[in-house]
């Protein structure tokens, strides 16, 4: 009987090797680099005679003028009815540059074929469009990174397996259109206080002592700016790690500056050292830390928030964090109260809550 027994359980065991074996060979083959993956970036939708899709930025490109007097702002969520949607805070995000800074033109640009059904928007989209500075663009995943460091790569699909894929594309597209175009990326969670123009170009913000923040970001279109939208564009190639959520964003300007100017601390990273390129304190952009988020979100803090941010030219407000925090619309937060001071039309035309 144990004759026979041990040689069919050895068999099964084979058996079970030889399926687990096939297995790990199809799960690989399915997620080798080259092989397709697919996403809801690339789903293709059905307009109507009356509908009104955006045009692709590559077709009506910026004009990477020698000011770069360029501002984007990137939409990376998979909008899968293929309608246009921003919230009042990327609004106000985009509201804010547009005031702030009325000779620059302003690009929303939607990492997805989308548009508008029969040419009706929401109140916060037709408060945008009365800026005649506010340009709203989709752009082509399958084509973008054509002629760039990363056309290969981004062929690949390895961005579509990221842990943190709407967050990563984020920070691929703003390496990227920076590295296309030239000018200046901001983060579509921020309120700009003050005009760019008495800033030199080239240049981004100090996080802390250890981090260059990815947030803000301005490259001239040539020259010394190309040369480090370069950089980053390959750090990123070399470097990419869809798991880790901070090494694709702030993790490439960081290291590439660290490099750069010959420093690790941001402190010394000074437009001598870093030969044309400025690192600001952390005043200028992130005065408030993610830390304290909350400040922007609740009445005791409102005098202390203002205090603290009186000389940032950018108010980051920490979206990762923030996001599920509302404001009363007229309440006295220090969010509302900047919203209603520099997105005074998305702000009364979002209702009751910000």
């Amino acid at each position: 009987m144990s004759l026979w027994v041990q040689p069919k359980r050895y068999r099964r065991r084979i058996i079970w090797v030889f399926l687990f074996l096939v297995s790990v060979i199809y799960i690989v083959y399915s997620w080798e680099a080259g092989s397709p993956v697919p996403n809801c970036f690339q789903k293709g939708h059905t307009y109507g005679d009356d509908d009104k899709v955006l045009d692709d930025i590559q077709q009506t490109a910026p004009q990477p003028t020698e000011d770069g007097r360029n501002i984007f702002f990137h939409e990376t969520s998979c909008l899968k009815d293929g309608i246009i949607h921003l919230n009042a805070r990327q609004a106000c995000a985009i509201e804010s540059a547009a005031r702030a800074n009325p000779d620059w033109n302003i690009f929303a640009l939607f990492a997805a074929p989308v548009g508008f059904r029969n040419y009706t928007t929401e109140p916060i989209i037709d408060a945008l469009l009365e800026y005649k500075n506010v340009h709203l663009r989709y752009v082509n995943l399958t084509t973008y990174a054509n002629d760039t460091p990363l056309e290969e790569w981004m062929q690949n699909g390895e961005i579509y397996r990221s842990s943190y894929m709407n967050s990563h594309l984020s920070d691929v597209m703003r390496y990227l259109t920076l590295y296309k175009y030239g000018g200046t990326y901001l983060d579509l969670d921020v309120i700009v206080r003050q005009s760019f123009e008495k800033l030199e170009p080239n240049y981004a913000g100090a996080e802390s002592v250890r981090w260059v923040a990815a947030g803000v970001m301005n490259f001239e279109p040539n020259g010394h700016g190309h040369e480090l939208a370069d950089m980053c564009v390959r750090d990123l190639l070399a470097n990419f790690n869809g798991k880790d959520w901070g090494n694709n964003g702030p993790g490439v300007i960081t290291r590439v500056l660290q490099k750069y100017c010959h420093t690790r601390s941001t402190v010394h990273m000074t437009r001598e050292r870093c030969r044309h390129f400025t690192v600001h304190p952390i005043k200028a952009f992130y005065a408030i830390g993610f830390e304290d988020y909350k400040q922007f979100f609740e009445e005791k803090y409102l005098d202390q928030a203002l205090a603290t941010l009186n000389q940032s030219i950018v108010v980051h407000v920490w979206n990762k964090f923030s996001k599920d925090h509302p404001v009363l619309v007229g309440s006295r937060v220090a969010y509302g109260v900047l919203a209603d001071q520099h997105c005074p039309k998305v702000y009364r035309s979002c209702g009751k809550i910000f």
